[in-house]
């Protein structure tokens, strides 16, 4: 047995209780994951070594050599001084003389000669060197997971 029920006769509140439609939603969520797919490990090594170099010295030597002389110098001469010719500085020695009048005679000079030189002389010097070594890794799939 049928009942016809007459839809004008129901209220809203009776339609919405007898007919339901239910409404889905689908949600996209985005997230991104950090995944290590491998490395690189490096290794630095110093090293030294000892190398020999010619490494030029110089160094002064002097010679003294007296030089006789015997000159009177005019009363009216100035004293002469020290004095350079060449490599040699020549430094004048006096002595007062007794005469009739005062003067200076110059009995001796002393010459000292400068000599330079240079000689290689070898040394031994440490010098070092830093060496590298890249070394891969081997590729794991462990993935962090962040947002």
């Amino acid at each position: 047995m049928e009942t016809q029920v007459d839809a004008e006769a129901l209220t809203h509140k009776e339609i919405v209780e007898e007919v339901k439609i239910p409404v889905i939603e689908e949600v996209l969520t985005v997230g991104k994951s950090t995944v290590k797919s491998g490395g690189v490990r490096i290794i630095k090594t110093v090293s030294e070594r000892d190398e020999v170099v010619d490494v030029p010295v110089t160094w002064e030597s002097a010679s003294v050599e007296r030089v006789t002389v015997d000159r009177l110098l005019a009363a009216d001469e100035p004293r002469p001084g020290p004095r350079t010719e060449g490599n040699t500085l020549i430094v004048p020695i006096f002595e007062e003389v007794l005469v009739v009048e005062k003067r200076l005679r110059v009995t001796e000079e002393i010459h000292i000669r400068r000599d330079s030189q240079t000689e290689t002389v070898p040394q031994t010097v440490a010098l070092r060197r830093e060496e590298v070594r890249i070394e891969p890794l081997p590729i794991t799939a462990t993935a962090d997971h962040s947002e």
